[in-house]
């Protein structure tokens, strides 16, 4: 589980195929520190056991089916990641919960100064519209924001300097690809009322 509070920004050093996947090695400094081998890290969003450690980087093995369902497929050598390590039961939740289990592909549709603050614009499938609610959270390349407003099958987030700066929102551009993990909460709220009968339904509000 994590807070979607990026700690650091890594840079892909190598990728390699593999059977049924790629492994990918990532420079890293600050979330190696107390990392061990077999420890879970989110690598813009996605949750990935580390396989090997150096003084530098890591290594991770990436699934099939992570490539199908993230932005994997389209990494390359030299691409900067967000990077960040498992919430301990002491740790502040500053973020909201995030999973590291990428629901969908986004796209970037717009970047748009606004002042001290830059207005981005996401683009999603629309099958997903019943999951994210304006002033709701959604974690983006692994980053937890919070939904400005949504039209049709894009969303738009405000991001303050602090977040561009530490995070790779500052490489990215018009056109890019991200990760996109909803709210746990409101997929749980969505999978209850999915099920619900209008009779129960208002049973089930009885208890809030």
């Amino acid at each position: 589980m994590f807070t979607g509070l990026i700690e650091e920004i890594g840079k892909i050093q190598e990728i390699k195929p593999k059977t049924n996947g790629i492994e990918i090695k990532v420079s890293a400094r600050k979330v190696l520190e107390d990392s061990q081998i077999g420890d879970s890290i989110a690598i813009n969003g996605v949750c990935l056991t580390i396989t090997e450690l150096g003084n530098d980087y890591f290594k991770f093995d990436v699934s099939q089916e992570t490539l199908d369902r993230s932005t994997f497929k389209y990494l390359k050598k030299g691409d900067y990641v967000n990077l960040e390590r498992a919430l301990r039961p002491s740790d502040r939740l500053g973020g909201h919960i995030v999973q590291g289990h990428v629901d969908t592909v986004g796209e970037i549709k717009s970047i748009i100064p606004k002042g001290e603050h830059t207005e981005f614009v996401f683009t999603f499938p629309s099958k997903y519209s019943n999951l994210i609610v304006e002033k709701g959270s959604i974690a983006i390349d692994g980053i937890s924001l919070t939904i400005n407003y949504i039209q049709d099958n894009s969303f738009s987030i405000n991001i303050i300097p602090h977040t561009i700066q530490n995070t790779n929102l500052q490489y990215k551009k018009i056109g890019d690809k991200v990760n996109i993990e909803f709210d746990i909460l409101g997929k749980y709220v969505n999978r209850i009322l999915g099920k619900t009968t209008e009779n129960n339904l208002e049973k089930l509000l009885e208890n809030f």
